[in-house]
């Protein structure tokens, strides 16, 4: 489990940042795992079942923000919003804006939609959401270690779920992000933006997905030193269920999960997240269009 290249920065190539080492011995209980995405269709049966709200959709409460301007009190989520120019990629808030009315059923905002989208996967999906839909459906989320062993279908030591090279034969295996990002997507392995599940080839185990397209949530805390902590221990790590709290150095006083698989936005230019071994991280009351999830059953 892990990654072997290193980088400092944010997203390198090979895209692997210090959170993701060293590579460590782990074994897993075996497990029955969603072969792709939760998708809008079963998660509006999820919804018209029980009523469900998503976070996304409530207002939220001076209690929660006692700091946030009162105009800042609306219900919306986080949407990728590219510039209209080439710009520098070194603040990721010019492409990233809160959204007034943004939730699952309008991804984008108010005016997007997801009729005839219904075999996309769900997004602006927070982790207790993602939490909501699995216990309703008698499942559960996997933990990094379940996801990651999942992803790699029986191929050990790999960069992607598929091999060692990104584009075998010249076949595109991810919905990832070509052209200039963030300015243009030119959409050449099929979608600019979300494709439908199951548009890719699956990988060993028979799943689909699980690099690019969508991020999805799993169920560990995340720490940057968590790897560090199990190798330090020695041996096999037995069903790691991650640390028992939450740090981000770079953002102390939010509580993050950990998430895995990269995205439609992912690219060489700055995120190259759809490796396998690499991770992800969010603030767990947060959805954003490019996040889903997937569960498992024991």
């Amino acid at each position: 489990m892990g990654s072997t290249a290193t980088s400092e920065g944010l997203c390198q190539l090979h895209g692997t940042t210090q959170d993701a080492l060293p590579v460590h011995r782990v074994y897993i209980d075996g497990f029955w795992m969603d072969q792709a995405e939760v998708t809008n269709a079963q998660f509006a049966v999820f919804v018209k079942a029980t009523g469900y709200k998503t976070i996304a959709e409530r207002t939220p409460t001076r209690e929660q923000f006692p700091t946030a301007p009162p105009e800042n009190l609306v219900a919306g989520s986080v949407v990728f919003t590219p510039p209209s120019y080439p710009v520098p990629l070194s603040n990721h808030y010019r492409w990233w804006s809160y959204v007034t009315g943004a939730n699952w059923r309008h991804p984008e905002g108010p005016s997007s939609s997801i009729q005839g989208k219904e075999n996309s996967p769900v997004v602006q999906i927070a982790y207790p959401d993602a939490m909501a839909y699995a216990r309703w459906a008698g499942k559960r989320l996997p933990t990094e270690a379940e996801w990651e062993f999942a992803a790699r279908g029986g191929l050990a030591g790999k960069l992607y779920a598929w091999g060692d090279e990104f584009r075998p034969r010249g076949k595109w295996m991810a919905n990832t992000f070509q052209g200039q990002f963030p300015f243009k997507d030119t959409g050449e392995d099929g979608f600019a933006g979300l494709a439908p599940i199951r548009s890719f080839p699956p990988n060993g185990y028979g799943l689909y997905d699980v690099a690019g397209n969508v991020w999805e949530w799993t169920n560990d805390w995340y720490r940057p030193d968590y790897y560090r902590t199990l190798a330090a221990a020695g041996g096999v790590a037995r069903n790691p269920q991650g640390p028992e709290a939450p740090y981000d150095p770079a953002e102390p006083t939010e509580r993050k999960r950990v998430q895995r698989g990269g995205s439609f936005l992912c690219t060489d230019q700055y995120c190259t997240r759809y490796l396998v071994g690499t991770r992800g991280k969010g603030e767990e009351t947060t959805g954003t269009n490019h996040l889903g999830f997937r569960c498992l059953k024991d």
